[in-house]
């Protein structure tokens, strides 16, 4: 039982942000700029804000939780007993797989029916098939941008 609680604590947002090196993709999440994916998401109560972290990280295959998981047993290692990166260094494993935003979006109107999503005829059928990013071709490819958030200006959530 100890295990399995555990398991389900490191889905928790908190427990993904209590690395020291992800703190700055925990302010991503109140950044006040609408095209900032994570933020919107985060704030529009469009994923848990309890499980952001896991809801996006996480693939949604057939291993995808255990896959998950052990990424994560990988980045415990890295902050007790590796060279921890500096957080503009951190990389996905793979590129993002538009099939984890369409877990959510596919068949939902505002999706389906966007303009943006019909600027060219085959569009939106080129992202249902994965031949084109949603993190590219100046659609959703702002996302954490931890080098910005200098600059940045941030969302108060009301309590």
């Amino acid at each position: 039982m100890g295990f399995s609680e555990q398991m389900y604590r490191a889905q928790s947002t908190k427990f993904c942000l209590s690395c020291h090196v992800m703190s700055e993709y925990g302010q991503s999440l109140y950044v006040d700029d609408r095209s900032y994916i994570p933020a919107a998401h985060f704030q529009n109560n469009r994923i848990a804000r309890d499980h952001a972290c896991y809801t996006c990280h996480t693939t949604y295959t057939m291993f995808g939780g255990v896959t998950a998981k052990m990424h994560g047993l990988r980045h415990l290692y890295v902050e007790y007993l590796a060279t921890i990166p500096k957080p503009e260094d951190i990389k996905l494993y793979e590129p993002y797989n538009n099939r984890e935003c369409l877990h959510c979006h596919l068949g939902a109107r505002r999706f389906e029916e966007a303009s943006p999503h019909h600027k060219t005829p085959d569009l939106l059928e080129r992202v249902k098939s994965g031949r084109q990013s949603c993190l590219s071709s100046g659609c959703h490819d702002t996302v954490h941008d931890v080098a910005s958030l200098k600059d940045a200006t941030f969302w108060k959530e009301t309590k």
